[in-house]
């Protein structure tokens, strides 16, 4: 066993590096600062526009690296970090005369807000990235800018949506799509961690984020399902038998994190079997291997023209999902389907010519578009989830030996 761990964690350390030398090299912006992410597969510049969401995840991963990874503790890494959060401090926000303001969705290279989305992740990436930044600098500023901006998504949230510019139509009731409160529930994480003036302000949020997510169970546990009603229920309609397995996959990690920190034995329970078990089981294309990206709960086709497209980041969040729940649980089951999940996606989604990897795959496992970053992929996906596993790896390695 052990040395099927450690070859797990050879590989997943050198494509670490990999991926962080393809960004490092090709991604950095040195006259608007900042960081490029519409990136060819060899490296090349196709596309000047910066994407909030990627240049938050940007600086939050290398601030991450920098701080918990000793070959990462290096001045170019915190300078790039220093560099991307300093472009978001400037330009993120779009100033209104009647509120806040949000934060823009897409820039252009010097800034320039180009579009708006009326959703709250472009705020959410922000606060990960200064919230990351304030640690590895120990500036409080920073930190308190982070927490006024997660106080302002809570209002969104939670008590008035109208500050997001959206305007509810008659005939689209709201619904509870499982993205806002995983993504709160992540940034309760990273703003309570060690802290715990914090943990206590957002303990509530963090339950409410919980139930919220659980919502998403359905059909007597056979499904989990993307957008159901605000009191649970179920949807009627494409938009209400909606699965995304990868999404699932993603949810039931963060669950279990959550669930471990508060010593909660239920919800670990229900994080692997209702959110990594379920999604796993339907979302694996029996023929061909990998996750299908969408699935509709009733069997038609879903009308996402990539429903059966196999992306990368499914494939990222269901590596760190039942890696996780193996570093716990240590059943072997859960082993072997981080193999599965590993010896498909090693084999189908790295690029060993330019480094990096291909994101967009047919169903057939053969490369669709061959770009290393786009409008939603970055520094972000692949990195987490080679970062995450390789820590998980040290650990079970050091445990097993003991």
């Amino acid at each position: 066993m052990a040395a099927l761990l450690e070859q797990y964690r050879k590989r997943i350390q050198t494509e670490l590096d990999r991926v962080v030398d393809f960004w490092m090299k090709y991604s950095h912006d040195e006259q608007y600062g900042g960081f490029f992410t519409c990136i060819g597969k060899d490296g090349k510049i196709y596309d000047e526009l910066k994407y909030v969401w990627l240049q938050g995840r940007q600086v939050w991963m290398y601030c991450r690296l920098y701080r918990t990874v000793e070959r990462f503790h290096r001045p170019e890494v915190l300078e790039a970090a220093k560099s991307g959060g300093a472009f978001l401090q400037r330009f993120a926000r779009v100033q209104s005369s009647d509120g806040p303001g949000k934060c823009a969705f897409c820039l252009t290279r010097d800034g320039r807000a180009v579009k708006v989305q009326r959703t709250i992740f472009s705020e959410c990436f922000y606060v990960m990235a200064m919230d990351e930044l304030a640690r590895v600098m120990g500036n409080k500023e920073m930190q308190a800018d982070a927490e006024s901006m997660m106080d302002q998504l809570v209002h969104w949230v939670r008590v008035d949506s109208s500050g997001l510019g959206r305007p509810q139509m008659p005939g689209d009731p709201p619904v509870n799509s499982m993205a806002v409160p995983m993504m709160l529930l992540c940034l309760v994480d990273q703003l309570t961690a060690g802290r715990e003036k914090q943990a206590e302000k957002y303990r509530e949020l963090g339950d409410w984020c919980v139930k919220q997510i659980l919502q998403h169970v359905q059909r007597n546990g056979k499904a989990i399902l993307e957008n159901v009603s605000p009191d649970g229920k179920e949807i009627p309609g494409c938009q209400g038998r909606l699965q995304n397995p990868g999404h699932a996959l993603e949810a039931g990690w963060f669950l279990l994190q959550y669930a471990r920190a508060q010593d909660d034995a239920k919800l670990q329970t229900l994080a692997v079997e209702m959110f990594m078990e379920v999604p796993f089981l339907t979302g694996w294309d029996k023929q061909h291997g990998g996750l299908f990206y969408f699935l509709d709960a009733d069997g038609y086709c879903p009308t996402q023209l990539e429903w059966n497209m196999k992306l990368w980041w499914p494939h990222c969040e269901a590596l760190i999902s039942y890696l996780m729940a193996y570093s716990h649980l240590k059943e072997p089951a859960l082993l072997d389907r981080f193999k599965q999940v590993y010896d498909y996606t090693f084999s189908h989604f790295p690029d060993e010519e330019h480094g990096e990897w291909f994101g967009y795959l047919s169903r057939q496992g053969e490369v669709v578009l061959d770009f290393k970053g786009g409008p939603f992929k970055g520094f972000f996906h692949v990195p987490r989830c080679l970062y995450m596993c390789e820590k998980m790896l040290d650990h079970l390695l050091v445990t097993s030996g003991s």
